[in-house]
């Protein structure tokens, strides 16, 4: 197989870390060597120190407890220690910094004023918050579902829980009152916190009126706490609560509770291979050191820099590395409410040149959809003020990585491509800026403590030696990992623990270079097997991308009678561009000539949009059933950022075996 990220640098660029760079770095490639050979050689001295970032009301004598053994699957970091997540992420830093702004808040309309939020008001703020909830009946331990438009009062609601020891479940705003309602159910919440309305690329979802219709369907019990975002019309009924004038009254000072580091910090509903979502628990200790380490030292955050991850608080990207991450380091941290286009395409450039935005976050698919827009809607910002570009979401195929680079950076700024999943809590591979020689699209090294090993599907059996390819598991735990399920540890074991036993099962593929990094071939149930061969989608999607007239693919399998899977490909074009037979053609050559002819696909299907969650996540379950021509059981769509793209992929799909 052809290692399709090696044709894009074939122009010969190397991107090894700016000398003057990793002068300053956290860490540069002597250090990165030491210290990860310390964190795998002594983790008990190694986190035991690490745990010391946060402030301890009873300080930990245990650092790891854990057993990968089915059965008895059992993690637990700095389980003896006593803290408050709250009080770690703002009021150790009132003293030293209490002026300094926490969040930055960048509204949807560019019309509407940014509000700086500095750390005293970030205290008063969530204090009241937690008043408000405790005086609607919220104890320790008690859930309360998050159903909000990216505002400030998504953090207050978040730390206020973490202060009062209450356990926080988001939703995304985007999602249906079916899909609501299904978490409000599953984690017996007592609280719902909306607003009346979300504002979003122009557009408002009635938030009020979903969670209404999502109660309809829930205990008498649960009340609704309203932030009034717009003060557009709502119904208001009597389990309602008024944020706005409760807040004028609440007292502003709260007493953070005192909570074990093993105590639930959050629950967070990520889908599962069943189709039935997985509540992910997060504890509080060992999460908030890992979410606060990885923030400092992959994105080589220093004082005084401001700090923009474009995620959605209700993506596990948004709980570590726009809420937890970076206040418990005392950083500056912005709040995007809006989308990348809107109301054009420099939109994410104007706020970066707004804001003098040092370090950006953002996801691949916006990364291509921005590429699309072409380079004049970057280069019309000044956006010298940058100085590391990340990646989240799905592996970025090296052409959207050169662009980044060469477009957005100016060629000046390192990317970091974090591979991580809910379920880690923090990046687990990832380039660290300082210290690492980069390859587009690569994920490259393991961050400290992380045990990556390659085993064979079959056999699961440890690949040694390199180049090697197989799946990607964990040999041993880290503080950031998920716990459990919530509700059902035997699912977590069975999800995790039971395909390869003693390992942590990612559930991805992977490829090891001759030198040691680490490829990310998509999900495994995303590897098609041509002929006999193991082809990654996100392969053949880099290909198909890396043609001029190309914005954005998705590969999946399909039944095929003589090769056992063919490649069908859903293929986006660039603006301006329009779909033919001979564009068809082009393209089936294109990846012929790119990787081989056994990954020319067999199917193209034009695509004016691809499934996406709000969070940028390609629906991949959803390709699959339509390219397989039965999309009877797609399940809920209703969650999608663009529900209506789905009936225009069945209406003109290509492997019509039914009318």
């Amino acid at each position: 197989m052809t290692d399709t990220p090696n044709v894009a640098q074939a122009k010969g660029s190397d991107f090894s870390p700016d000398p003057a760079f990793a002068k300053t770095a956290h860490v540069d490639a002597a250090r990165y060597k030491s210290l990860y050979e310390a964190s795998i050689n002594d983790p008990d001295a190694f986190w035991g120190e690490q745990g010391k970032r946060l402030s301890w009301i009873k300080p930990f004598t245990k650092v790891k407890n854990v057993n990968f053994d089915l059965g008895s699957v059992s993690i637990k970091w700095f389980e003896d220690g006593v803290l408050n997540v709250s009080a770690n992420c703002i009021d150790r830093h009132l003293e030293t910094r209490g002026d300094q702004t926490a969040i930055i808040w960048e509204p949807d309309s560019p019309e509407e004023d940014a509000k700086h939020i500095t750390y005293k008001e970030l205290h008063r703020n969530t204090c009241k918050m937690a008043n408000i909830l405790e005086s609607m009946g919220v104890r320790k331990g008690d859930r309360v579902i998050l159903y909000l438009p990216m505002i400030p009062e998504a953090a207050y609601a978040m730390l206020a829980c973490a202060r009062i020891g209450a356990i926080h479940s988001i939703v995304f705003a985007g999602f249906s009152p079916d899909a609501l309602g299904a978490r409000i159910n599953g984690c017996d919440a007592k609280v719902v916190v909306t607003a009346d309305y979300a504002p979003r690329g122009g557009r408002q979802t009635p938030l009020k009126s979903n969670a209404d219709a999502a109660l309809l369907h829930c205990k008498d019990s649960v009340k609704c706490l309203v932030v009034k975002r717009t003060g557009g019309q709502t119904t208001w009924t009597s389990r309602d609560y008024d944020y706005n004038e409760m807040a004028l009254e609440a007292d502003d000072y709260c007493a953070p509770a005192e909570m074990n580091a093993e105590d639930p910090l959050f629950i967070l509903y990520t889908s599962g291979s069943t189709g039935q979502p997985k509540g992910v628990v997060h504890t509080s200790g060992g999460y908030l050191a890992y979410a606060a380490m990885t923030h400092e030292l992959v994105f080589d955050y220093h004082e005084g820099d401001v700090f923009w991850c474009t995620a959605d608080v209700g993506w596990v990207t948004g709980h570590s590395y726009i809420v937890y991450g970076p206040l418990a380091n005392g950083a500056t941290t912005i709040m995007f409410e809006g989308v990348p286009t809107y109301p054009d395409a420099g939109r994410f450039w104007a706020v970066c040149e707004k804001h003098k935005v040092n370090q950006f976050y953002t996801a691949p698919t916006a990364i291509r959809a921005l590429m699309a827009a072409g380079d004049d809607p970057v280069n019309a910002y000044d956006l010298s003020d940058l100085k590391v570009l990340g990646t989240v979401g799905e592996p970025i195929n090296p052409e959207a990585w050169n662009w980044y680079y060469d477009v957005v950076g100016k060629g000046k700024c390192p990317i970091v491509d974090t591979w991580w999943q809910t379920e880690t809590g923090g990046h687990l591979l990832t380039p660290l800026p300082g210290a690492t020689k980069l390859k587009p699209g690569s994920a490259q090294q393991p961050f400290f403590g992380i045990e990556p090993v390659i085993l064979d599907p079959q056999s699961g059996v440890e690949i040694h030696s390199n180049p090697a390819e197989g799946v990607l598991c964990l040999a041993d735990s880290w503080p950031g990992q998920m716990r459990t399920v919530w509700g059902d540890h035997d699912r977590f074991e069975k999800t995790y623990f039971s395909d390869y036993k003693g390992y942590y099962f990612t559930g991805d593929g992977c490829r090891r270079d001759a030198d040691g990094d680490y490829w990310i071939t998509g999900r495994v149930d995303d590897v098609i097997n041509v002929s006999g061969h193991r082809m990654g989608t996100a392969e053949v999607e880099s290909a198909l991308v890396a043609h001029a007239k190309v914005a954005e693919a998705a590969v999946v399998g399909y039944p095929h009678d003589i090769k056992g899977q063919g490649i069908y490909a859903y293929v986006t074009l660039m603006n301006g561009e329009t779909p033919s037979e001979e564009l068809r053609k082009e393209l089936e050559v294109w990846v012929r000539t790119e990787i081989g002819p056994i990954a020319k696909p067999d199917l193209i299907q034009w695509a004016p949009g691809l499934p996406k969650t709000r969070s940028g996540k390609i629906m991949r379950r959803i390709l699959r059933k339509i390219a397989e021509d039965d999309f009877g059981s797609l399940g809920d769509t209703s969650t999608l950022a663009e529900p209506a793209v789905v009936d225009d992929l069945i209406e003109n799909r290509m492997n019509r075996t039914n009318a």
